[in-house]
């Protein structure tokens, strides 16, 4: 049987390392996701309000195959910023793309990014002409490890999940084969991620191990098909995004990292309702780090392997706001009664 990794986060694929920095007068933060080497990556957008960076170079029928690092920050719009911060570090170290090794002319890193809106959530955001995430994006990749840190930490600092506090969540599955798969979430959805007048998670059917709680819904429950209680009100554009990153150990072609990442996206839709609205900004980058050759026939193993990302994703949603800790107006969900 599949069972999480030693960590349980996107990290047990090895050579995956994640970096958080917060901001807690502004009620921000940014998480970067760092392969040791370049890897390749794609990107599902479902969200209907997306803020993002360097998406359409990830096209497989696009130049870059590979990526340096994948960048989630807090900020809206501002938070785009944060990949310059990563950008800048990564190219003193010589690392990025070169089509040719010319002297005197340095390589570009290709980082990605994708925000999510916090810039209501009560914090001070007058930051006039020198808004904090380039400074953040150095933060965080400067204290790379594999220790990922759940809840109020990096992007998901100043995160808010339907009525309640949302925050970073990662989860991962290691397969009797060896083939290791992991995600992360920073969750700050429109829609709710607890069952309507229950503190049981949509994901609680994905749970393992009690890692987020273990409450069940009860045993008679039905759902209304228009109760969106939990749900955040007066929504408005980009303010509602849930930003993930999923990462497997295999051998992927681009076109078949975009396959993952759009199952992965399945994950989002198993946790939040509503999900994928006219003003989220839902977005999943997929990583394949290349270490082993998927078994044959190929296209089972791609879904195999994209069916345990969208569990993966499911469960770390669900944790995110599981250990989210309350902050300004949004009670955390170890609050709820």
């Amino acid at each position: 049987m599949a069972r999480p990794g030693p960590l349980n986060s996107i990290c047990d694929v090895a050579g995956i390392h994640v970096g958080c920095a917060e901001d807690g007068t502004a009620r921000t933060g940014v998480t970067v996701l760092v392969p040791e080497n370049r890897a390749v990556c794609a990107v599902d957008v479902r969200g209907g309000g997306p803020g993002t960076r360097e998406t359409d170079a990830l096209g497989a029928e696009n130049l870059v195959d590979a990526v340096d690092a994948i960048v989630l920050s807090g900020g809206s719009v501002y938070g785009l910023g944060a990949a310059d911060g990563v950008v800048a570090a990564m190219g003193a170290e010589g690392r990025g793309f070169g089509l040719l090794d010319l002297p005197g002319v340095p390589r570009s890193p290709v980082v990605p990014a994708a925000i999510l809106f916090d810039l209501a959530n009560g914090g001070d955001k007058a930051w006039g002409d020198a808004p904090p995430y380039a400074a953040l994006g150095r933060r965080a990749y400067a204290v790379r490890s594999n220790v990922v840190t759940l809840g109020n930490a990096g992007a998901g600092l100043g995160a808010q999940a339907g009525a309640l506090k949302g925050g970073q969540g990662s989860a991962s599955m290691v397969t009797s084969d060896g083939f290791t798969i992991g995600a992360l979430a920073c969750v700050n959805c429109w829609g709710s991620t607890t069952m309507p007048g229950s503190r049981a998670f949509w994901a609680w059917s994905f749970e393992v191990d009690g890692e987020f709680g273990g409450v069940r819904p009860a045993m008679d429950v039905a759902v209304d098909a228009e109760d969106w209680s939990g749900a955040k009100f007066a929504p408005q554009p980009r303010a509602n995004t849930t930003i993930a990153c999923v990462a497997v150990d295999a051998d992927l072609t681009p076109a078949e990292a975009k396959r993952v990442a759009q199952m992965a996206s399945a994950g989002m839709a198993r946790a939040v309702r509503p999900v994928f609205a006219p003003f989220d900004g839902d977005v999943v980058f997929a990583l394949a780090t290349g270490a082993k050759k998927p078994p044959e026939p190929r296209a089972l193993s791609l879904a195999r392997v994209g069916a345990l990302a969208a569990d993966c994703l499911t469960r770390a949603i669900a944790r995110g706001v599981y250990e989210a800790q309350s902050l300004g107006s949004a009670p955390a969900w170890r609050d709820l009664k």
